[in-house]
């Protein structure tokens, strides 16, 4: 009994043991992490060659454990659990395989087996791919990779499983490596910088023998499989027969995802040939080209472009992708530029900073010094020959202009004296500007003007300043005496000229007197035809005044006349008619003594009426008559009648009688008509009726 106890014990122990080794079995993955299967050991045997047990054996297998439970064998299987492999925006990772076929003698980097992206360790092993560093490149993105095969090098951050400290410290000095060359970021060029990008490729054959720089090569893009573009496809350039070295080919504005252990970038300025200037490119790369300079030019040849040489097509201004490792760009330039032979002066293009004034020994052996300024053009055309002829502006006028100028003149100060060449400098700045025309051209330069200037003591003369200075005395002696002469003269005509100012200054009076009197004439005549104008004004009006008094005189003898005659004949009228009153009165009350009786009574009547006398007397007379007229009369009768017999007597009755006798026919007409005229009006019939008749007033 106690026997079967100790076995069934002893047996669940066993069954609990089991369980527990198998419970120990079960692995659990995170779903970002992976697990690296490192099989302890196999029926199969360890590997025999290689990193990675591709048949079962013992090592490190090339399959991942993804995220989720795996159950293994606890004492068979190891699991190393990894992180994802996570490559940052914008950066670039590089791979270092542990296993894989060996790299050849001219290999630097292993060539890409498969296309998973180093996922597929079985692929990529299988495939032929190669250990060491990998052209291939991971951009951005997460990779599930087996890092006991694959080793990732980020900005930052190596992703491995860790074999050896001594592999660590290989690693970490890759990752350096690759960071001082900035190879975990895209090249990025950019427009502003005006700048492009120089490649060295550490990959591919070597260049053929003589060669400096490697030719473009898989530029086509129509062919996918040597189109390398730009070097981001290192399988695709060595396809192209590529070879490592420096590229001719360059890096223009854009941006790059190169591996930096594949091929290096180094920035450089982009030519520029300013205006006025060409660039003369001298190729050191290129096939052999023939001459293009022609038969008559033997200082060098001339080829096309894209061969080794000094091509014959400069370039004309603008900027330029140019690869200055392959060649270089010499200036020349094209608009007219000045030599100076003057110690100090030195140009915008500096070609002159060595030269200095020609120093001369003239006829009569002083040694003065010359300063000149040439004025020179080169043909655009003819700038590869000069560079060809002479490597550069700058060579050409130290080595060649330079000596040839100065011979030229020297040659010239020979033949005057000091005073010639000074006097004479015009007259030799023509004749070397023509003479020195040809000798220019035969170096393919066209002179333009040669400009002399005054020439100068030397260092080993000192008798230049006496002979100028005695120069400037005779000068002065000269220009004295004509300067006398001339003060001479103009003490002359400074005294005309005080003559003809005290001349003006009368003139100035005579011509005010002159003006005067012109103008006192002017006034006369003014005045005068004023007065003529006033005489003719007044004998105008007088005229008119007096046309209009003789027109009035007789307009107003025409009406006096009118009125007398009208008056004339009214008083005629009038007189007429009272004279038929009268008459017709005496008729009517008896005869013409009783007409004037009533005469003498009106005016009697009137004159008391003046007087104020009282017509009845404080005082009455009384008397009684007998004879007479009026024996019962009043006084006033009795006066009455004494008056008019008095005044009458006879003589009346005669009168009267004697008038109407004398009366003549027209008269008597007149007097029949007014007489009618009268008869016929009221007042003539009112007369009539006892009451005086009168004559209407005109």
């Amino acid at each position: 009994m106690f026997a079967l106890s100790g076995l069934a014990i002893f047996g669940m122990a066993l069954g609990l043991l089991v369980v527990l080794v198998l419970l120990s079995g079960v692995r659990y993955i995170p779903n970002d992490r992976v697990g690296v299967i490192e099989k302890r050991w196999s029926l199969a045997g360890s590997v025999k060659s290689g990193f990675i047990a591709l048949g079962g054996e013992a090592g490190y297998q090339p399959n991942l454990l993804r995220g989720g439970l795996h159950y293994l064998l606890p004492i068979q299987y190891r699991v190393h659990k990894t992180g994802l492999v996570t490559i940052p925006q914008g950066k670039i990772g590089y791979v270092f395989a542990r296993d894989g076929q060996a790299l050849s003698a001219t290999q630097t980097l292993a060539g890409t087996a498969s296309s998973s992206q180093f996922q597929d360790v079985r692929q990529f092993l299988t495939n032929g791919g190669q250990r060491g560093p990998q052209r291939q490149i991971l951009r951005e993105g997460t990779y599930a990779i087996n890092l006991a095969q694959f080793l990732v090098v980020t900005e930052g951050k190596l992703f491995y499983v860790t074999l050896s400290r001594e592999e660590d410290g290989v690693f970490r000095q890759m990752a350096q490596t690759i960071a001082e060359r900035g190879g975990f970021t895209p090249v990025i060029i950019k427009g502003a910088d005006d700048m492009i990008g120089v490649v060295t490729v550490h990959d591919g054959r070597s260049l053929a023998q003589g060669q400096i720089i490697a030719p473009i090569c898989g530029d086509d893009p129509s062919d996918l499989r040597t189109y390398h573009n730009n070097f981001q496809d290192p399988e695709a350039f060595l396809a192209a027969a590529g070879s490592r070295g420096r590229q001719l080919q360059v890096l223009c504005e854009g941006t790059y995802n190169i591996n930096r252990l594949f091929a290096t970038i180094e920035m450089i300025p982009k030519t520029v040939v300013e205006v006025g200037n060409v660039g003369v490119v001298v190729s050191y790369t290129g096939l052999d080209g023939s001459d293009l300079s022609g038969v008559e030019y033997k200082h060098g040849e001339l080829v096309k472009k894209g061969e080794r040489g000094v091509w014959s097509e400069p370039l004309l201004p603008g900027k330029y992708a140019f690869n200055t490792f392959a060649g270089k760009v010499i200036n020349v330039p094209t608009t007219n530029f000045i030599l100076k032979w003057t110690k100090g002066e030195v140009g915008s293009h500096r070609f002159d900073e060595n030269l200095s004034e020609v120093s001369l020994i003239t006829k009569d052996a002083f040694e003065p010094s010359l300063p000149l300024s040439v004025v020179v053009h080169i043909d655009y055309r003819k700038a590869p020959l000069v560079v060809q002829r002479f490597g550069d502006v700058k060579r050409l006028v130290e080595q060649t202009l330079d000596p040839m100028v100065a011979a030229y003149f020297k040659n010239i100060g020979q033949t005057r004296t000091l005073i010639q060449l000074i006097q004479e400098r015009s007259v030799i700045q023509a004749i070397s500007s023509e003479e020195m025309k040809a000798r220019f051209t035969h170096y393919n330069l066209e002179l333009e003007e040669v400009l002399i200037g005054t020439p100068a003591a030397g260092a080993n003369d000192k008798h230049i300043a006496t002979i100028l200075e005695q120069l400037r005395s005779r000068q002065i002696a000269e220009e004295q005496i004509e300067t006398y002469g001339r003060q001479e003269k103009a003490s002359a005509k400074e005294r005309e000229l005080r003559e003809a100012m005290a001349r003006a200054d009368r003139q100035k009076q005579l011509t005010e007197s002159e003006v005067a009197i012109t103008i006192e004439a002017n006034q006369g005549r003014a005045a005068y035809e004023r007065s003529v104008q006033a005489a003719a004004q007044m004998r105008t009006m007088a005229e008119a005044q007096a046309m209009e008094m003789r027109t009035l005189g007789e307009a107003d003898a025409a009406r006096v006349r009118v009125m007398g005659e009208a008056q004339a004949d009214k008083v005629a009228r009038v007189g007429m008619a009272e004279a038929v009153a009268i008459e017709e009165q005496v008729r009517a009350y008896g005869g013409p003594k009783f007409q004037v009786t009533q005469n003498v009574m009106k005016n009697f009547t009137d004159a008391i009426a003046q007087s104020k006398v009282d017509v009845v007397p404080k005082i009455v007379m009384g008397g009684s008559g007998t004879g007479g007229n009026g024996a019962n009369g009043s006084v006033m009768e009795t006066l009455l009648a004494l008056l008019l017999s008095d005044k009458l007597g006879d003589s009346g009755s005669a009168t009267l009688g004697d008038a109407a006798k004398s009366r003549t026919p027209e008269l008597e007409a007149m007097r029949t008509r007014i007489r009618s005229e009268l008869l016929c009006s009221p007042k003539a019939a009112a007369g009539t009726n006892g009451t005086s008749a009168t004559l209407p007033k005109s």
